[in-house]
């Protein structure tokens, strides 16, 4: 369990699956799956419980690190084969060894000191890991350096277990794509129902905290891509402002709206991992704007009387499309005034131009950051340009098999960032999605913060058809660039659904403290149980 995992035979391993959940559903007793999470010892554990084992010696680091190895084993290659890992890092137990020495010489680096932790495989490691974005193109790339967010993680003392699976390219290859589904490492399950979706781009990251494989994870996000999978998924997502976070040695997408972030499974985890974070980074231009506006410790948020006396906006627009999550929805903002908030509600927030500038702003800036990060690799990078990304698709067996590459395609027609259609789309989108958009509505309304249902329960893995969503919340924030928090806020059938809270630039405190009161009065996360497939019973009234 020290070496990297080698490519499942996932078309062949998913056909069986498929016939077996064709055959019944599965109960929550019905698996042996079940019985090994019942019986993990760290199962739901908190950073803080780690923390206080380490200090009395209850248990080791190298204790830990090796229980989580064993379990995504068990579970995630094996078991369910939930598939959200893609690698594991062959020295994890090796750095759980030397941060356990340098407990026993009284040093600690810090809250992550010894704590697990999976990075999306889409963000750069200086290690025995390969950085592939899912794709069978970038198989045996290996970083050059660490990205910026892998060398906070280290000198917090944080222990790397592994690279996560994605959405391929993070969800911005191609057409009717499944989120969670790459060329590398097949289709991510949802852990409470193997035949849903986990929804995306940071697949893996979330059902590695949901199913317990992990403490913390590292997602990113261009549009719904930490807090998508958050909901789908059961756990607390942070997307940050842009620029709190840097970006480099990151695999990108939109130069304008991509960020990482943490996911955990409470939103106190997901605070101290966000703190360690922050940095003002010389070669990501964005972070220069969080020059006091950063905190090292956001756990100074954490307010369990962090919504009374606040006005929150309430935007409606995803209302109508859902009635089961608009009936979540309701007794959410019940729930919110009763911690003492007034709710004001909120039709539309942004125009539709918006959305169509975002997109040719993503066109523009993947071509650009794709061949920029291609060149970071070096003379011997397996793919130097998106030329030869396009070209290797087309010749791969399988890249192509399930869905196309016109996002790439339609990329690679974009000019350079000096382009006149770029800079005035860039523009329009930024003047819309802020001024004229969030920071319009929380000024005319002397708003907070704001809250949207952040999904839509997950729906059933279709690589014919594509995703299904049904409900998304995130552009607004997404687009301006600003920050947005989901945590659990109910369940449809047993499949999880999120709220998310969500405001002006650099307003994480705020939406921290919303977001824990309102955590910690419901405390309505679930434990996955891996179930075969959504029976019809289970939707009955008991």
């Amino acid at each position: 369990m020290n070496t990297v995992i080698t490519k499942p035979n996932w078309k062949i391993s998913l056909a069986v699956v498929s016939m077996c959940l064709f055959i019944s559903c599965q109960g929550p007793g019905d698996t042996s799956e079940n019985n090994d999470q019942e019986s993990f010892r760290f199962e739901e554990y908190t950073i803080s419980q780690l923390q206080q084992g380490y200090k009395e010696g209850t248990f080791s680091i190298a204790e830990v690190v090796q229980a989580y190895l064993d379990r995504i084993e068990s579970i995630d290659q094996n078991g369910p084969t939930l598939r959200s890992i893609l690698s594991v890092n062959p020295d994890a137990m090796e750095i759980a060894e030397s941060l356990q020495e340098e407990l026993k010489q009284g040093k600690s680096r810090g809250a992550l000191h010894g704590i697990p932790i999976v990075l999306k495989d889409n963000i750069d490691t200086h290690d025995k890991m390969p950085n592939t974005a899912g794709s069978r193109a970038l198989e045996n790339s290996y970083p050059l350096q660490d990205s910026y967010t892998t060398k906070r993680l280290r000198e917090a003392g944080a222990v790397i277990l592994g690279k996560a699976n994605l959405s391929e390219w993070a969800n911005f290859r191609g057409q009717l794509s499944s989120s969670g589904w790459s060329g590398l490492g097949g289709q991510v399950k949802n852990p409470y129902y193997l035949d849903r979706n986990p929804c995306g781009s940071s697949s893996g990251s979330a059902v590695a905290v949901s199913a317990n494989l992990t403490i913390l994870a590292i997602g990113t996000e261009t549009n719904g891509s930490i807090v998508c999978p958050s909901t789908a998924n059961g756990i607390v997502g942070i997307k940050p402002t842009v620029g709190l976070l840097s970006r480099s040695g990151i695999i990108p997408i939109s130069f304008t709206q991509d960020t990482p972030g943490p996911m955990a499974r409470t939103l106190r985890d997901a605070a101290m991992c966000l703190g360690a974070l922050t940095g003002i980074d010389s070669t990501d231009s964005k972070t220069l704007a969080s020059q006091g506006r950063s905190y090292t410790d956001y756990t100074q948020f954490l307010n369990s009387e962090g919504l009374n006396g606040k006005r929150i906006g309430w935007y409606k627009r995803p209302e109508g499309r859902h009635f089961k999550v608009d009936s979540l929805m309701s007794r959410a903002v019940e729930k919110i005034k009763a911690l003492g908030a007034e709710i004001i509600e909120i039709e539309t927030i942004t125009e539709p131009e918006v959305g169509r500038n975002s997109f040719q702003i993503m066109l523009f800036e993947y071509k650009d950051g794709l061949n920029a990060y291609f060149e970071s690799l070096g003379p011997n990078a397996p793919i130097k340009s998106v030329v030869e990304l396009i070209a290797f698709n087309e010749k791969d067996s399988i890249e192509l098999q399930f869905y196309n590459q016109r996002y790439l395609e339609l990329a690679q027609e974009k000019g350079d960032l000096n382009s006149p259609d770029y800079q005035e789309a860039l523009a329009q989108m930024l003047k819309g999605a802020r001024e004229d958009g969030i920071d319009r509505v929380m000024d005319e309304h002397q708003l907070d913060a704001i809250i949207a249902p952040t999904g839509s329960p997950a729906w059933k893995t279709d690589w014919t058809n594509g995703d299904s969503f049904h409900i998304g919340s995130s552009s607004p924030a997404a687009r301006a660039g600003y920050p947005n928090i989901t945590v659990p806020m109910g369940d449809v059938g047993g499949l999880p659904v999120g709220i998310s809270f969500f405001g002006r630039a650099w307003s994480e405190p705020v939406l921290i403290e919303a977001a824990y009161a309102y955590e910690q009065a419901t405390q309505h996360r679930i434990i996955p149980e891996f179930k075969g497939i959504l029976c019809a019973s289970e939707l009955l009234p008991d």
